[in-house]
């Protein structure tokens, strides 16, 4: 018994187990962004000579983005690759990037991960999770059933919000709109149904879920801005080899400049691509594009304080204080 222990333990010296990461994503299979996660895949398995491995599990085939994160922490799941919504589930400063025609440009996107990164590593920390990387995924437009064209449009209509985002959800209220509380992976049988008949999201997402099908208008204004990020369990990445720490870092930030430039030619080619299928495009005027900044003037005093601290809002405020009139405590 003894000699059998001992060959147990010496097999297990010379032939380490294998460290299986089982990783989540809405991204659906056969996208630009699951691409991203193969290749990422791919490239860890080669480094680590097969030692470690990334089982991806895509199109929200194990719940929206906070069931994922709730798999990750009892660890159902090892690694989540999620959007603004699921990364506010772990840091809550993420909702920094939840505010309205705020981001207009890639360098307030940047000007901004910039000086909150350190804060929004911490958050992840606490929350025993490591953020591996962070970078805008696309910018959101709002498709809907019927044209929209000023905000007035939008008090009538049925909007989807994340279910659990129980704070945006009050806001958007208070803001005298009509909200609808669904999972992400819900979009498309909401609209069937009439659950919902207008959403806000990103035009590749649109495209891959057909969404666009239904809500066939799609107004040409960057109302939102969306973010991806690679987040692990921390019990995990420390579970990994440190030797290979260094180099999977390195191929994070190598996959991570390959997916910014894809993510910004995947928008266009989307976009392009349902206008093929009768997506009609709606292009807003000047004075029209003015109410609309009105109305995200009008709603960050909801924010404020709501669904992100006022410290957080101020300090959103001063880094983009070309963009939106800066709001007194």
């Amino acid at each position: 018994m003894n000699r059998l222990f001992i060959l147990l333990l010496f097999v297990n010296l010379i032939f380490p187990r294998k460290t299986i990461v089982k990783i989540g994503t809405l991204a659906p299979e056969g996208t630009a962004w699951h691409d991203i996660l193969l290749e990422l895949g791919q490239k860890w398995k080669i480094a680590s000579n097969g030692d470690v491995q990334l089982r991806i599990y895509p199109g929200g085939i194990l719940g929206d983005e906070r069931d994922m994160v709730r798999k990750m922490r009892i660890g159902q799941i090892q690694a989540v690759a999620l959007s603004t919504e699921g990364l506010s589930e772990l840091a809550p400063e993420f909702n920094a990037f939840f505010l309205p025609l705020a981001y207009q440009s890639f360098e307030d996107i940047d000007k901004v991960l910039e000086a909150m990164l350190p804060d929004l590593q911490r958050q992840m920390q606490e929350s025993r999770a490591k953020l591996l990387y962070v970078t805008e995924l696309s910018w959101a437009y709002w498709f809907s059933t019927e044209p929209i064209v000023v905000p007035e449009d939008l008090k009538d209509r049925k909007i989807f919000t994340w279910a659990g985002n129980h704070a945006y959800e009050n806001v958007y209220k208070k803001a005298g709109y009509s909200v609808v509380p669904l999972a992400g992976t819900e979009l498309l049988s909401g609209l069937q149904t009439g659950l919902i008949n207008t959403i806000p999201t990103v035009p590749l997402y649109a495209l891959a879920r057909q969404t666009f099908g239904i809500a066939d208008y799609m107004l040409n204004m960057k109302w939102g801005v969306l973010l991806a990020g690679f987040v692990i369990d921390d019990r995990t990445w420390n579970r990994i080899p440190k030797k290979y720490h260094k180099e999977f870092i390195e191929i994070l930030n190598e996959v991570k400049k390959k997916s910014k430039s894809i993510n910004r030619d995947s928008e266009n080619k989307a976009i392009e691509a349902m206008k093929g299928y009768g997506l009609k495009v709606i292009e807003p005027d000047p004075d029209q594009v003015e109410k609309w900044m009105n109305e995200a003037t009008r709603i960050g005093p909801l924010i404020r304080g709501n669904t992100m601290n006022r410290n957080t809002y101020d300090k959103v405020m001063d880094i983009l204080y070309k963009n939106i009139p800066h709001q007194s405590k």
